[in-house]
Protein backbone atom coordinates (compact mmCIF):
# COMPACT_ATOMS: atom_id res chain seq x y z
CA UNK A 1 0.00 0.00 0.00
CA UNK A 2 1.35 3.45 -0.87
CA UNK A 3 2.15 4.79 2.57
CA UNK A 4 0.15 8.22 1.74
CA UNK A 5 -2.92 6.22 1.41
CA UNK A 6 -4.17 4.49 4.37
CA UNK A 7 -6.75 1.32 4.83
CA UNK A 8 -9.77 4.13 5.67
CA UNK A 9 -9.06 5.59 2.08
CA UNK A 10 -6.85 9.22 3.60
CA UNK A 11 -4.52 10.25 1.15
CA UNK A 12 -1.55 13.36 1.91
CA UNK A 13 -0.87 14.14 5.06
CA UNK A 14 -3.55 11.83 6.97
CA UNK A 15 -2.14 9.00 5.47
CA UNK A 16 1.75 10.11 6.26
CA UNK A 17 0.67 10.32 9.55
CA UNK A 18 -1.16 6.84 10.27
CA UNK A 19 2.02 5.03 8.77
CA UNK A 20 4.68 6.87 10.52
CA UNK A 21 2.64 6.12 13.79
CA UNK A 22 2.02 2.53 12.77
CA UNK A 23 6.41 2.68 12.25
CA UNK A 24 6.47 3.50 15.48
CA UNK A 25 5.92 -0.26 17.29
CA UNK A 26 8.58 -1.47 15.40
CA UNK A 27 11.16 1.23 16.14
CA UNK A 28 9.88 0.94 20.30
CA UNK A 29 10.32 -2.70 19.65
CA UNK A 30 14.22 -2.19 18.79
CA UNK A 31 14.49 -1.20 23.06
CA UNK A 32 11.24 -2.99 24.45
CA UNK A 33 10.52 -6.47 24.07
CA UNK A 34 6.48 -6.97 23.66
CA UNK A 35 3.90 -4.69 25.81
CA UNK A 36 2.02 -3.55 22.20
CA UNK A 37 -1.00 -2.66 24.01
CA UNK A 38 0.68 -0.45 25.71
CA UNK A 39 2.76 1.28 23.12
CA UNK A 40 -0.98 1.32 21.48
CA UNK A 41 -2.49 2.72 24.27
CA UNK A 42 0.23 5.64 24.92
CA UNK A 43 -0.75 6.73 20.97
CA UNK A 44 -4.38 6.65 21.28
CA UNK A 45 -3.37 8.94 24.73
CA UNK A 46 -1.40 11.36 22.47
CA UNK A 47 -3.81 11.48 19.87
CA UNK A 48 -6.91 12.38 22.70
CA UNK A 49 -4.48 14.53 24.09
CA UNK A 50 -5.08 12.47 27.02
CA UNK A 51 -2.76 11.15 30.24
CA UNK A 52 -1.75 7.61 30.82
CA UNK A 53 -1.06 5.43 34.18
CA UNK A 54 0.85 2.54 33.99
CA UNK A 55 0.32 0.28 36.27
CA UNK A 56 2.74 -2.93 37.22
CA UNK A 57 5.83 -4.46 39.06
CA UNK A 58 9.22 -3.12 39.23
CA UNK A 59 11.40 -4.28 36.01
CA UNK A 60 8.79 -4.74 33.26
CA UNK A 61 10.22 -1.72 31.32
CA UNK A 62 7.65 1.16 31.79
CA UNK A 63 10.44 3.75 32.57
CA UNK A 64 11.69 2.35 29.41
CA UNK A 65 8.30 2.43 26.69
CA UNK A 66 8.08 6.37 27.74
CA UNK A 67 11.60 7.04 26.97
CA UNK A 68 11.71 4.78 23.44
CA UNK A 69 8.30 6.28 22.56
CA UNK A 70 9.79 9.92 23.21
CA UNK A 71 12.75 8.81 20.92
CA UNK A 72 10.89 7.38 18.29
CA UNK A 73 8.31 10.46 18.12
CA UNK A 74 11.09 12.88 18.09
CA UNK A 75 9.83 14.79 21.86
CA UNK A 76 11.12 15.98 24.63
CA UNK A 77 10.99 13.85 27.89
CA UNK A 78 11.98 14.63 31.58
CA UNK A 79 11.93 11.98 34.39
CA UNK A 80 10.45 13.24 37.96
CA UNK A 81 11.06 10.56 40.18
CA UNK A 82 7.87 11.15 43.40
CA UNK A 83 9.14 11.20 46.52
CA UNK A 84 7.69 11.45 49.92
CA UNK A 85 9.98 14.53 50.24
CA UNK A 86 8.96 15.81 46.41
CA UNK A 87 7.24 19.38 46.71
CA UNK A 88 5.08 21.40 44.10
CA UNK A 89 7.65 23.57 43.32
CA UNK A 90 9.87 20.50 42.32
CA UNK A 91 7.23 19.50 39.47
CA UNK A 92 5.53 22.99 38.35
CA UNK A 93 8.62 25.24 39.15
CA UNK A 94 9.41 28.23 41.27
CA UNK A 95 10.22 32.08 41.08
CA UNK A 96 13.85 32.95 41.88
CA UNK A 97 15.08 36.00 43.05
CA UNK A 98 17.75 37.50 40.97
CA UNK A 99 20.19 39.72 42.93
CA UNK A 100 21.19 41.21 39.64
CA UNK A 101 17.93 42.67 38.57
CA UNK A 102 16.54 42.54 41.68
CA UNK A 103 13.40 40.99 40.35
CA UNK A 104 12.07 37.73 40.70
CA UNK A 105 12.23 35.17 37.40
CA UNK A 106 10.11 32.48 36.76
CA UNK A 107 12.56 29.23 36.26
CA UNK A 108 10.31 26.27 34.89
CA UNK A 109 9.53 22.72 36.49
CA UNK A 110 9.95 19.55 34.77
CA UNK A 111 6.71 19.54 33.69
CA UNK A 112 7.61 21.95 30.95
CA UNK A 113 7.85 19.21 28.31
CA UNK A 114 5.95 17.00 26.09
CA UNK A 115 5.91 13.54 27.94
CA UNK A 116 6.54 13.76 31.84
CA UNK A 117 7.41 10.51 33.34
CA UNK A 118 5.97 10.29 36.99
CA UNK A 119 8.21 7.60 38.10
CA UNK A 120 5.96 5.84 41.29
CA UNK A 121 3.58 9.01 41.52
CA UNK A 122 1.71 6.86 44.61
CA UNK A 123 5.23 7.48 46.90
CA UNK A 124 4.72 11.54 46.78
CA UNK A 125 1.80 13.47 49.44
CA UNK A 126 -1.73 14.48 47.95
CA UNK A 127 -0.30 18.03 47.86
CA UNK A 128 2.32 17.31 45.38
CA UNK A 129 -0.17 14.55 43.25
CA UNK A 130 -2.62 17.90 43.09
CA UNK A 131 0.33 20.00 41.57
CA UNK A 132 -0.05 18.32 38.48
CA UNK A 133 -4.08 18.77 38.37
CA UNK A 134 -3.51 22.07 36.94
CA UNK A 135 -1.33 20.92 33.97
CA UNK A 136 -3.17 17.66 33.05
CA UNK A 137 -6.18 19.47 32.73
CA UNK A 138 -5.87 22.88 31.77
CA UNK A 139 -2.92 22.54 30.16
CA UNK A 140 -0.90 25.25 32.02
CA UNK A 141 0.72 26.01 34.97
CA UNK A 142 -0.37 29.09 37.38
CA UNK A 143 2.09 30.55 39.35
CA UNK A 144 1.78 33.85 41.04
CA UNK A 145 -1.79 34.40 39.58
CA UNK A 146 0.11 34.24 35.88
CA UNK A 147 -0.29 31.30 33.76
CA UNK A 148 1.96 29.51 31.97
CA UNK A 149 0.85 27.03 29.05
CA UNK A 150 2.73 24.17 28.85
CA UNK A 151 4.17 22.59 25.04
CA UNK A 152 1.88 20.75 23.25
CA UNK A 153 1.90 17.85 22.86
CA UNK A 154 1.83 17.83 26.18
CA UNK A 155 1.48 13.83 28.03
CA UNK A 156 1.84 12.73 31.83
CA UNK A 157 3.11 8.76 31.83
CA UNK A 158 2.49 7.65 35.48
CA UNK A 159 3.92 4.71 36.90
CA UNK A 160 2.71 3.05 40.10
CA UNK A 161 3.26 -0.16 41.34
CA UNK A 162 0.12 -2.55 42.06
CA UNK A 163 2.01 -4.90 45.11
CA UNK A 164 3.76 -2.37 47.44
CA UNK A 165 1.52 -0.46 49.28
CA UNK A 166 3.58 0.41 52.36
CA UNK A 167 4.41 4.32 52.49
CA UNK A 168 2.42 5.43 49.40
CA UNK A 169 -0.79 7.65 49.07
CA UNK A 170 -3.66 6.18 46.66
CA UNK A 171 -4.35 8.66 43.93
CA UNK A 172 -7.84 10.21 44.97
CA UNK A 173 -10.45 9.38 42.22
CA UNK A 174 -10.60 12.78 40.84
CA UNK A 175 -7.03 12.22 39.80
CA UNK A 176 -7.53 9.13 38.82
CA UNK A 177 -10.18 10.00 36.41
CA UNK A 178 -8.31 12.99 34.83
CA UNK A 179 -5.78 10.31 33.30
CA UNK A 180 -7.78 8.93 29.95
CA UNK A 181 -6.00 5.48 29.95
CA UNK A 182 -5.01 2.89 32.74
CA UNK A 183 -2.63 0.65 31.11
CA UNK A 184 -1.25 -2.94 32.84
CA UNK A 185 2.04 -3.60 31.99
CA UNK A 186 2.34 -7.26 32.73
CA UNK A 187 5.10 -9.85 33.19
CA UNK A 188 6.32 -11.16 29.89
CA UNK A 189 5.97 -14.61 28.58
CA UNK A 190 9.39 -17.36 28.75
CA UNK A 191 9.93 -16.75 25.14
CA UNK A 192 10.02 -12.78 25.59
CA UNK A 193 12.08 -13.12 28.77
CA UNK A 194 14.18 -14.71 26.92
CA UNK A 195 14.61 -12.19 24.01
CA UNK A 196 15.20 -9.87 26.61
CA UNK A 197 18.17 -11.80 28.24
CA UNK A 198 19.67 -12.18 24.64
CA UNK A 199 19.80 -8.63 24.15
CA UNK A 200 20.90 -7.90 27.35
CA UNK A 201 23.73 -10.54 26.78
CA UNK A 202 24.68 -8.93 23.44
CA UNK A 203 25.63 -5.56 24.85
CA UNK A 204 21.88 -3.91 25.01
CA UNK A 205 22.01 -0.80 27.12
CA UNK A 206 18.55 0.36 28.10
CA UNK A 207 20.19 3.73 29.12
CA UNK A 208 21.22 4.22 25.20
CA UNK A 209 18.81 4.02 22.78
CA UNK A 210 20.36 5.98 19.82
CA UNK A 211 23.11 2.54 20.06
CA UNK A 212 20.15 0.75 20.33
CA UNK A 213 18.64 1.76 16.77
CA UNK A 214 15.70 3.67 18.18
CA UNK A 215 15.33 6.75 15.63
CA UNK A 216 12.51 9.41 15.24
CA UNK A 217 9.64 7.79 12.39
CA UNK A 218 7.25 10.78 13.60
CA UNK A 219 6.92 14.34 14.87
CA UNK A 220 4.17 16.38 16.01
CA UNK A 221 3.38 17.57 12.76
CA UNK A 222 2.32 13.68 12.03
CA UNK A 223 0.59 14.18 15.95
CA UNK A 224 -1.36 17.10 14.29
CA UNK A 225 -2.54 15.49 11.48
CA UNK A 226 -3.36 12.82 13.17
CA UNK A 227 -5.74 14.12 15.69
CA UNK A 228 -7.56 16.11 12.75
CA UNK A 229 -8.24 12.88 10.85
CA UNK A 230 -9.02 11.51 14.17
CA UNK A 231 -11.49 14.42 14.59
CA UNK A 232 -13.61 13.77 11.36
CA UNK A 233 -14.09 10.20 11.83
CA UNK A 234 -17.97 9.51 12.34
CA UNK A 235 -19.64 8.52 15.07
CA UNK A 236 -23.03 7.21 14.60
CA UNK A 237 -26.14 8.02 17.10
CA UNK A 238 -25.81 4.26 17.98
CA UNK A 239 -22.63 4.20 19.18
CA UNK A 240 -22.82 7.01 21.02
CA UNK A 241 -26.04 5.59 22.79
CA UNK A 242 -24.15 2.02 23.08
CA UNK A 243 -20.82 4.41 24.91
CA UNK A 244 -23.67 5.55 27.33
CA UNK A 245 -25.69 2.68 28.40
CA UNK A 246 -22.44 0.85 29.27
CA UNK A 247 -21.49 3.75 31.68
CA UNK A 248 -24.93 3.86 33.19
CA UNK A 249 -24.79 0.40 33.44
CA UNK A 250 -21.80 0.45 35.54
CA UNK A 251 -23.21 2.97 38.21
CA UNK A 252 -26.07 0.26 38.79
CA UNK A 253 -24.02 -2.91 39.34
CA UNK A 254 -23.90 -4.33 42.76
CA UNK A 255 -20.39 -4.80 42.99
CA UNK A 256 -19.58 -0.92 42.09
CA UNK A 257 -19.90 1.97 44.71
CA UNK A 258 -18.86 4.37 42.49
CA UNK A 259 -19.44 3.98 38.59
CA UNK A 260 -18.14 5.48 35.50
CA UNK A 261 -19.15 9.50 35.14
CA UNK A 262 -19.95 11.44 31.79
CA UNK A 263 -16.54 12.66 31.88
CA UNK A 264 -16.03 8.59 31.37
CA UNK A 265 -18.12 8.59 29.20
CA UNK A 266 -16.25 11.14 26.72
CA UNK A 267 -13.13 9.43 27.35
CA UNK A 268 -14.40 6.26 25.59
CA UNK A 269 -16.28 8.20 23.00
CA UNK A 270 -12.44 9.64 22.33
CA UNK A 271 -10.15 6.72 22.07
CA UNK A 272 -13.14 4.40 20.49
CA UNK A 273 -12.68 6.76 17.68
CA UNK A 274 -8.63 7.23 17.83
CA UNK A 275 -8.65 3.15 18.08
CA UNK A 276 -10.53 2.87 14.96
CA UNK A 277 -8.35 5.64 12.68
CA UNK A 278 -5.34 3.90 14.13
CA UNK A 279 -7.10 0.20 12.33
CA UNK A 280 -8.10 1.97 9.04
CA UNK A 281 -11.25 2.86 9.49
CA UNK A 282 -13.39 6.38 9.10
CA UNK A 283 -15.92 5.79 11.34
CA UNK A 284 -16.54 3.47 14.57
CA UNK A 285 -18.13 0.14 15.34
CA UNK A 286 -19.11 -1.26 18.86
CA UNK A 287 -15.95 -3.49 18.76
CA UNK A 288 -13.61 -0.45 18.83
CA UNK A 289 -15.39 0.46 21.85
CA UNK A 290 -15.26 -2.70 23.13
CA UNK A 291 -11.19 -2.85 22.40
CA UNK A 292 -10.62 0.59 24.67
CA UNK A 293 -13.48 -0.43 27.32
CA UNK A 294 -11.04 -1.69 29.84
CA UNK A 295 -8.04 0.69 29.98
CA UNK A 296 -10.58 3.54 29.38
CA UNK A 297 -13.27 2.64 32.77
CA UNK A 298 -10.79 0.27 35.25
CA UNK A 299 -9.80 3.16 37.09
CA UNK A 300 -12.69 5.20 37.30
CA UNK A 301 -15.00 2.44 38.92
CA UNK A 302 -14.72 1.52 42.88
CA UNK A 303 -15.88 -1.70 43.67
CA UNK A 304 -17.58 -3.09 46.54
CA UNK A 305 -15.29 -4.11 50.08
CA UNK A 306 -17.33 -7.03 49.78
CA UNK A 307 -17.04 -7.88 46.31
CA UNK A 308 -13.42 -7.52 46.40
CA UNK A 309 -13.08 -10.04 49.42
CA UNK A 310 -14.71 -11.89 46.91
CA UNK A 311 -11.94 -12.14 44.18
CA UNK A 312 -14.02 -9.66 42.10
CA UNK A 313 -11.86 -7.01 40.18
CA UNK A 314 -13.25 -4.00 37.98
CA UNK A 315 -12.00 -5.89 35.10
CA UNK A 316 -14.47 -8.34 35.30
CA UNK A 317 -17.14 -6.48 36.16
CA UNK A 318 -16.60 -4.29 32.82
CA UNK A 319 -16.19 -7.31 30.94
CA UNK A 320 -19.61 -8.45 32.33
CA UNK A 321 -21.11 -5.21 31.96
CA UNK A 322 -19.96 -5.51 28.02
CA UNK A 323 -21.75 -9.27 28.04
CA UNK A 324 -24.88 -7.98 28.52
CA UNK A 325 -25.16 -4.22 27.41
CA UNK A 326 -27.11 -4.81 23.87
CA UNK A 327 -24.98 -4.43 21.13
CA UNK A 328 -25.87 -2.17 18.04
CA UNK A 329 -26.67 -3.82 14.72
Amino acid sequence: MDPTTDNAGNTGEPGRARASLEALRAEISKAVVGQDPAVTGLVVALLCRGHVLLEGVPGVAKTLLVRALASALELDTKRVQFTPDLMPSDITGSLVYDTRTAEFSFQPGPVFTNLLLADEINRTPPKTQSSLLEAMEERQVTLDGTPRPLPDPFLVAATQNPVEYEGTYPLPEAQLDRFLLKLTIPLPSRQEEIDVLTRHADGFNPRDLHAAGVRPVAGPADLEAARAAVAKTTISPEITAYVVDICRATRESPSLTLGVSPRGATALLATARAWAWLTGRDYVIPDDVKALALPTLRHRVQLRPEAEMEGVTADSVINAILTHVPVPR
